[in-house]
């Protein structure tokens, strides 16, 4: 990794005793209340990651975001609570200073490693057809800051260009890479999990205020997969499934440019009337 680029940066983790890191949210990722969730949910893998105990490769990740990041320094508490013979379970708690002083939850989450082993593999799911990223212009797709960080080539399904309540799909295809290019690794894959603007604004063309509550990667990908993906784009799909008083949800899948499906994920996302 390279300790220079936007994505390291962010990430950034120091030791701080025996199961616990500090690190502090970074100003290139501001979204429109504190950072953008991919890169805090990135953090928080990375704090597994850096574990002395680690077991294996990242499978599944769960954030649950308790509140808004501030910027300010974090303190995160990573514990291996399991360890069987292939597989690893993690918990994982983000706390921050509230405005009284007292550590406050801003994160938790779950994860599980594992050591991969060689079997029968086949992707169900084919990438779909769509013009490759060198056919595609970049596109700004909103005004936030995090945007920036990442070279989007949108196939279908962008911001409206007009919030006149005349939406009928949720669905996106794009091609995203970090902004400058950075090989592909379980981190950069996280944050890139959460690309896609809120599936409401898009299903309604209706511009109301949202917040991501809960969100699952799954992670089919090894680390040689990531290191045959190198820098290129990644192609996302993602789609909600139903609206429902104040909150929807959002599945996604992620392939690489030769049609390999890196990463699935969920999320629950409020939204306000």
């Amino acid at each position: 990794m390279t300790s220079s680029h936007f994505v390291d940066q962010a990430v950034a983790l120091q030791p701080d005793g025996d199961n616990f890191f500090t690190g502090a949210a970074h100003p290139a990722w501001g979204n429109m209340v504190g950072p953008f969730g991919g890169i805090t949910a990135a953090a928080a893998l990375n704090g597994v990651l850096q574990h002395g105990k680690l077991l294996g490769v990242p499978i599944s990740l769960t954030i649950n975001f308790c509140s808004a990041l501030a910027a300010a320094p974090y303190r995160l508490q990573v514990l291996p609570v399991r360890t069987n013979r292939s597989t690893q379970h993690w918990t994982v708690q983000m706390t921050q200073a509230g405005a009284d002083g007292a550590d406050e939850t801003v994160l938790t989450a779950t994860a599980v490693t594992a050591n991969r082993r060689d079997t029968w593999s086949t992707d169900d799911v084919p990438m779909p057809r769509v013009p490759a990223a060198s056919e595609l212009e970049r596109r700004n797709l909103f005004g936030v800051e995090w945007i920036k960080r990442y070279d989007m080539r949108l196939v279908q399904g962008g911001v409206p260009a007009q919030w006149d309540g005349s939406g009928d799909n949720s669905l996106t295809q794009m091609w995203t890479r970090d902004d400058p290019p950075r090989p592909l690794d379980f981190v950069s894959l996280t944050a890139l999990a959460d690309v896609f603007f809120p599936r409401a604004w898009l299903r309604r063309a209706t511009r109301v205020p949202v917040g991501t509550v809960s969100m699952t990667v799954y992670f089919h990908a090894d680390a040689a997969m990531l290191e045959r993906s190198g820098s290129g784009h990644v192609l996302g799909q993602a789609q909600a499934q139903s609206f429902r008083n104040g909150f929807f949800d959002q599945t996604a899948q992620l392939w690489n440019e030769a049609g390999d499906m890196l990463a699935t994920t969920h999320q629950v996302v409020y939204y306000k009337e």
